[in-house]
């Protein structure tokens, strides 16, 4: 499967307008411009890959909804180098069953990515445990697939 293809297919969302609460401060405004001139094909490592500067922290979740392919694309595309992965955990696993992105998805959406946190887990389980990842990844596969 394309793995890619299929967010965007799945995740089927209208860009917004901005993406943060860009007049609360610089940051978030910052944040908002990264966010507003980049695509869900465009966006990379140069934008996301730092986690003490990650402009989805401050995201809506409708924001996060139109950039989910993207992350997906990035964690393929890193699992032999860069790892993202280990940041779109922490973005679909942070506040456990009230995470933001799990209570904003349709139950397609929700299934998606379970089957995507699947895929990961039992494709690359060396990379996986090489970066320490493996039960953040196990139980934030049991989240999306309760919910």
């Amino acid at each position: 499967m394309d793995w890619f293809d299929e967010a965007k297919r799945v995740f089927l969302v209208e860009k917004p307008e901005h993406f943060t609460d860009f007049n609360h401060c610089e940051e978030c405004a910052d944040h908002d411009e990264t966010l507003r001139s980049s695509s869900v094909e465009q966006i990379g490592l140069e934008q996301l890959g730092n986690p003490g500067w990650d402009p989805l922290c401050f995201c809506s979740t409708e924001g996060l909804k139109y950039y989910l392919p993207a992350l997906v694309r990035l964690s393929v595309e890193t699992i032999e180098r860069e790892f993202y992965f280990e940041q779109l955990l922490f973005h679909l696993a942070y506040a456990g069953a009230e995470n933001r992105l799990l209570q904003g998805c349709s139950a397609s959406q929700r299934e998606f990515v379970a089957a995507f946190l699947a895929h990961m887990i039992f494709t690359y389980p060396n990379e996986l445990e090489r970066n320490t990842s493996v039960e953040e990844a196990l139980s934030t596969h049991e989240l999306w697939s309760k919910a």
